[in-house]
């Protein structure tokens, strides 16, 4: 007797069960036609198969489901149930490490969630978190299935809810290769990293067409929520590529920087790069003149290995560094001021941005390095009434209640709170080192003279010798480069040269620490 299922027609003996099984495998693997593939390619877009086919090493993909199909009823819906339901769910290794995946297949139902859709997510997302490996969702979906109502709606709940008790737990990745609206934009959000690809990916809760009827605002989808924008403004990604396969990429170097879970350590790797190796360029990177700015990023390239590192929301905040990187093949996380930016002061941005960054190492055990040349807070109206006070206490809050190695490093200016907020030793730092170019001090001397010898400055015959002479005074006595070492809040003073030999030999000596936090449900941040 034969049967037919889906168009193909099979014996009912073994063997041709498993020709018709391989027929239906082949079918979900197609897609729903040639001409939705064309169509996806025309966009400058990748399919989901291929898109998984970048992110995992060759032939390692185990796929889950690839035979479920909804149940939904109604507008059209029974007589169209493709396989997969229009989400590719599974799990492969990225340089042999097993990660799981889910990628959105926008030829099918144009990527949107239903209720089988949700459920496949939701079950690879328990996998990943059972088996203590990342995540990496591949979005490229038209948001909820409005013909499954809110089935659909509850699908994304299930979503967020998993997303969440996953944060801290294992490595979730976010990467946005088509357009996510509405409350799908949430679960991004949710997670540790954002990627976004340049004019194919969107982001946004509401779209041009309603900006336009409630505010009378005309904009492009890419204008309100493409990846410049997302990168630069808002501070929503943390990455931005011009196409796919870069973007992939850079999520495989990534993964490679990241421990499976939150029970491992960051993954090591040799490095030709000389522990002991002396960066004699540093005595003349950075002046010694606290005014004149210069790149912190070629400090960062000077110590680190071979010079390669991986900067985490490179184009938003640019005021401050947050990179990751290894020395003597061991991943740290770096949070430097840049003075070429904003003289490298601390403001509402800088602190949100350093603030998640030190969480995110603190939650995967990725020690942690301050490199500070800091003025202080940004002053201002706007600041002050856009709450740096609490924007600035999230990143006192981070760097106070992380327990993985911290070790300071002050360059030149510490000044103020910011000296304080930016991982001092008072705040738990577990070195502190300096150059013999730091000044640490309230504020600056100029300043400083201005408010502790104005009496004297005003009835002086001559102000402006009087205000040099007392500017000096104040730096010979409070802001000399030994004064903060003198009384224990710097460990050492070091040779500019030998700073890469110092750091990597404090890493290895703070390799096993281990702190406890007290007893508590959650803490509760500023926000």
């Amino acid at each position: 007797m034969d049967t037919k299922v889906a168009g193909i027609r099979t014996a009912c003996d073994a063997r041709g069960r498993v020709a018709e099984l391989l027929a239906l495998r082949e079918q979900a693997r197609r897609g729903p036609s040639e001409k939705a593939t064309e169509a996806q390619h025309a966009k400058g877009k990748l399919t989901a198969r291929e898109r998984i086919g970048l992110l995992l090493d060759e032939g390692s993909f185990k796929e889950v489901e690839q035979l479920r199909r909804h149940r939904a009823t109604g507008f059209g819906l029974e007589a169209k149930k493709p396989y997969t339901d229009g989400v590719i769910t599974g799990w492969g290794t990225v340089e042999g490490r097993t990660v799981f995946v889910y990628a959105h297949d926008f030829r099918i139902f144009g990527g949107a969630l239903g209720e089988a859709h949700a459920t496949k997510i939701h079950k690879i997302m328990d996998m990943a978190i059972s088996a203590g490996a990342p995540l990496v969702s591949l979005n490229d979906g038209a948001g909820a299935r409005i013909q499954e109502g809110v089935s659909a709606l509850a699908g994304y709940g299930g979503i967020f809810q998993r997303n969440t008790r996953a944060s801290g737990v294992i490595p979730q990745i976010s990467v946005m290769l088509g357009p996510c609206a509405g409350g799908a934009a949430y679960s991004p959000a949710l997670t540790d990293f954002v990627f976004m690809v340049r004019d194919t990916s969107q982001m946004f809760i509401t779209g041009p067409d309603v900006v336009k009827a409630v505010t009378g605002e005309e904009i492009t989808q890419n204008g309100l929520g493409g990846a410049d924008v997302h990168a630069e403004t808002s501070g929503v990604a943390h990455f931005a590529y011009d196409d796919e396969e870069t973007c992939i990429a850079e999520v495989r170097y990534l993964i490679g920087m990241l421990p499976s879970n939150n029970r491992e350590n960051p993954p090591a790797a040799p490095s030709d790069d000389p522990a002991d190796r002396r960066g004699d360029v540093l005595l003349d990177l950075v002046p010694a003149d606290g005014n004149r700015p210069y790149d912190m990023h070629q400090v960062i390239e000077e110590l680190v290995d071979d010079g390669d590192y991986l900067e985490i929301h490179e184009r938003w905040a640019r005021n401050i560094i947050c990179a990751l990187a290894r020395l003597d093949g061991q991943v740290v996380g770096i949070v430097a001021n840049q003075p070429q930016s904003l003289a490298g002061v601390l403001d509402i941005e800088a602190s949100e941005k350093a603030a998640r960054f030190v969480q995110m190492c603190d939650a995967f055990s990725i020690p942690i390095i301050t490199l500070l040349d800091v003025p202080g807070f940004l002053p201002g109206v706007d600041q002050e009434h856009g709450g740096i006070i609490r924007h600035g206490a999230k990143l006192l809050y981070a760097y106070c209640n992380a327990t993985v190695p911290r070790i300071s490093l002050i360059l030149r200016k510490a000044y103020g709170g910011a000296y304080i907020v930016m991982d001092s030793q008072s705040i738990g730092a577990d070195l502190t080192y300096a150059w013999p170019t730091n000044e640490i001090a309230v504020m600056g001397a100029e300043g400083a003279a201005n408010v502790i010898f104005r009496r004297q400055i005003a009835e002086a015959e001559d102000p402006e010798a009087m205000r040099t002479r007392m500017v000096k005074e104040y730096k010979a006595e409070l802001m000399h480069p030994y004064y903060a070492a003198e009384r224990g809040l710097v460990d050492d003073v070091i040779d500019p040269a030998d700073t890469r030999e110092v750091l990597i030999a404090s890493l290895a000596m703070l390799r096993t620490k281990h702190a406890d936090l007290p007893s508590r449900k959650h803490g509760n941040p500023p926000q």
